[in-house]
């Protein structure tokens, strides 16, 4: 087993809390379906976490079902942590508009209605570099993008439930007749049937990051 060398330990174990957290940044993202940003976004080096969760709306701790219903002013979303040695926030925006259909207005792919529009939240830091990855984006695609900008916003991690989805080995019934199949496998079927990688891969071709 190879060991931390004494002295480096030590400048570890120095570290004050804020000094660590210093070493990491986060971003949130809307994208449509969370379950789907989280698993694009996990794949990215320098990512150390994405979480789903829920921006922008009105209500404080919303529920998986207030967010869904309508209510809330909320838009599913995922808190994307990184190490900024590794991957800088303009390089998350620029892959983030191209895993996305960034024309679409009314939600993604077969997900509709305001939970499912797409959206970046910004601090101060980061809008210019959102609204660059945006410009880019719009010249690049050669059509109007209609994803806002937006300023930042208190994030609600979704229940656990939600979490990990697409790599989650919980099994769930998917039939009347007692078929269980795991959430990663219905995740998959999921994907699939909404269109969403057949879409990415028909705007963005081979620019899409996350397509094979």
């Amino acid at each position: 087993m190879s060991r931390i060398p004494f002295a480096a330990a030590t400048c570890i174990a120095l570290l004050s809390p804020a000094a660590q957290a210093q070493q990491t940044e986060t971003i949130t993202v809307a994208g449509g379906c969370f379950w789907c940003v989280e698993a694009d976004f996990e794949k990215v080096d320098g990512v150390i976490e994405a979480v789903s969760g829920f921006a922008g709306g009105r209500t404080e701790n919303p529920t998986y079902e207030q967010v869904t219903g309508g209510d809330t002013g909320h838009y599913e979303a995922v808190q994307i942590t990184f190490d900024p040695a590794r991957v800088k926030a303009r390089q998350l925006y620029d892959l983030f508009f191209r895993s996305i259909d960034p024309t679409d207005p009314d939600g993604q792919f077969c997900d509709r209605g305001p939970s499912y529009r797409t959206a970046i939240f910004a601090d101060a830091g980061d809008k210019a570099a959102a609204e660059a990855a945006k410009q880019a984006a719009q010249a690049d695609l050669g059509q109007n993008v209609v994803t806002p900008v937006l300023g930042d916003a208190p994030f609600y991690p979704a229940d656990g439930y939600h979490q990990d989805y697409y790599k989650s080995d919980e099994r769930l019934s998917v039939s009347s007749v007692g078929l269980f199949v795991p959430k990663s496998e219905a995740y998959k079927r999921y994907r699939k049937g909404c269109g969403r990688d057949f879409r990415v891969r028909e705007l963005w071709g081979a620019d899409a990051p996350f397509v094979n």
